[in-house]
């Protein structure tokens, strides 16, 4: 059988190549298909090594795209890694002004179909000009892409998971704000784009429901491709001073803290959960990141006066990077403090590590809500003015950690991590599937352009999101009443999503 030829194409971030570069990873071990990947120069070599590291190089061709250099974004910043917050824009202009070049790969590759991410509705029109399909995925959750899609579209409906998955009004604001933007919804137009079906980074064990509502929102088929966790890679000698200080603590006594790879914390936040984390009395590795390009930041003077001194015994600070996934595989680690970013709740899920969460911005609120709703963490909820105060993550922390009553976040945590690992890879022979029927359709109409209806989105509807909103007040979530109309969209919902579950596999 000929194999096939996909090109995947991610966006700049660790957070997005990373899931990419798995699954390329898987759908090249099934020798059924000749996976290209494609990056910037500055992505592209830390996808090298890690493909050496993984004795795969050879299997996975890698294509660069080249961004035209700004005075303000020099190659090394092709990349959302350490990026300072105000070059966010830049760089998003500069990778949709490589659109001709993307024009130029894909006309000399010629592949049988395009796996393309969330931020650039231009690759799947590209594709479609040269009758190649081209398939959308998404690297967030499915309960956070569903839920956007509701805000949008389904304003005017109650929505059917409001106790579970919802936006506290102080992430109302943040929401509210970041929408100001009058820019087009990316997300919304490269899912209308996507051929036939979406991909969606998850599994039906714990999203299948939300998962099952995407496919009604999207009118869409919506596969789950697994977790695409990375098998932790070998660590340097710095790298491996962390593991052995960690050789040091008894099991399951230790918090990782890391709130990922692109966002910087604030100097308010800093302070409350350095306190927070020498109220806890637990040990903890703390890795700390500062925009690159920026005046060098001293550690000492960023956290409270003292606090290195007097944690020294129990607390490790990491500036930079470290290897997160052989961190949570320890025996000695506990919990994780985390901002929720997917990829390190999916990590968490893999290696049973239960979740201190504290989201911050995005879609991270959503995946903290998750966490809470699947059983395997629990959140620190901020209060007046949006801050976390140190005694709810002193708190939060040893209840995780150190107290009898966090047994059953424990425990979960442990059940779903062996549930993850017998279960295996079974969705991606579903994927697999779907994906040589696509790539058998577009043979027949190579040459010839798809008919894609462009859709303008409006991004979110700012005015009525409060309406979907729990508001804390002293201790209590308000929430709407449900009247005739919005009891008659649930039963609709759960009649759609018995058809879904029916026809695609879902869990209901």
């Amino acid at each position: 059988m000929k194999k096939q030829t996909v090109l995947m194409f991610p966006w700049l971030g660790h957070g997005h190549i990373s899931p990419f570069l798995e699954l390329a990873k898987k759908l090249s071990n099934t020798n059924l298909f000749n996976i290209s990947l494609c990056s910037t120069p500055t992505n592209l070599d830390l996808v090298k090594k890690t493909l050496r590291n993984e004795c795969v190089s050879h299997s996975i061709q890698l294509i660069e795209l080249n961004l035209t250099p700004l005075p303000d974004l020099p190659p090394q910043l092709h990349t959302t890694n350490g990026l300072p917050a105000h070059l966010m824009p830049t760089l998003k202009q500069a990778f949709d002004n490589a659109s001709p070049q993307f024009t130029k790969i894909m006309k000399g590759l010629s592949p049988d179909l395009l796996i393309y991410d969330i931020i650039q509705p231009w690759a799947p029109l590209t594709a479609a000009n040269l009758g190649i399909p081209a398939v959308v995925l998404i690297t967030t959750s499915a309960a956070a892409s569903m839920y956007h899609f509701y805000l949008n579209y389904n304003k005017d409906q109650v929505f059917p998971f409001s106790k579970t998955i919802f936006y506290r009004n102080y992430e109302y604001v943040k929401v509210a704000n970041s929408s100001k933007d009058k820019e087009e919804d990316r997300i919304m137009q490269c899912v209308a784009h996507s051929s036939d079906i979406v991909l969606v980074k998850s599994f039906d064990e714990i999203e299948g429901k939300y998962a099952a509502y995407l496919s009604v929102l999207t009118s869409k088929k919506v596969v789950p491709v697994g977790p695409l966790v990375a098998n932790p890679i070998p660590a340097d000698m710095k790298q491996n001073s962390v593991i052995q200080w960690l050789d040091t603590k008894a099991p399951g006594s230790t918090v990782f803290v890391s709130f990922g790879s692109e966002y910087f914390l604030s100097s308010v936040d800093l302070q409350e959960i350095a306190y927070g984390l020498e109220l806890s009395n637990v040990n903890f590795i703390w890795v700390l990141r500062f925009p690159k390009g920026e005046s060098k930041v001293n550690v000492s003077e960023a956290l409270p006066l003292g606090f290195i001194e007097r944690v020294k015994n129990r607390g490790l600070l990491v500036e930079g990077w470290a290897p997160q996934a052989k961190i949570l595989k320890h025996k000695s680690i506990g919990g994780f403090v985390s901002h929720c970013g997917w990829n390190s709740v999916l990590e968490a899920m893999k290696y049973g590590v239960p979740i201190i969460a504290m989201p911050m911005h995005l879609d991270q609120p959503i995946n903290a809500r998750l966490v809470v709703d699947v059983g395997v963490g629990v959140e620190v909820v901020r209060v007046a003015k949006g801050l976390h105060w140190r005694d709810n993550v002193a708190k939060v922390v040893k209840h995780v950690v150190v107290s009898m009553l966090g047994q059953v976040v424990r425990e979960k945590a442990k059940k779903l991590s062996l549930d993850m690992r017998t279960k295996g890879d079974e969705e991606i022979d579903e994927l697999v599937k779907e994906l040589l029927q696509l790539c058998k359709t577009g043979s027949s109409r190579r040459g010839r352009s798809y008919d894609l209806q462009k859709t303008k989105s409006e991004g979110f509807p700012i005015d009525n999101l409060s309406e979907f909103i729990h508001v804390e007040e002293e201790g209590k979530q308000q929430e709407e009443s449900i009247d005739v109309r919005a009891a008659k969209h649930i039963i609709f919902f759960y009649e759609e999503l018995k058809r879904s579950a029916a026809a695609d596999g879902f869990a209901s």
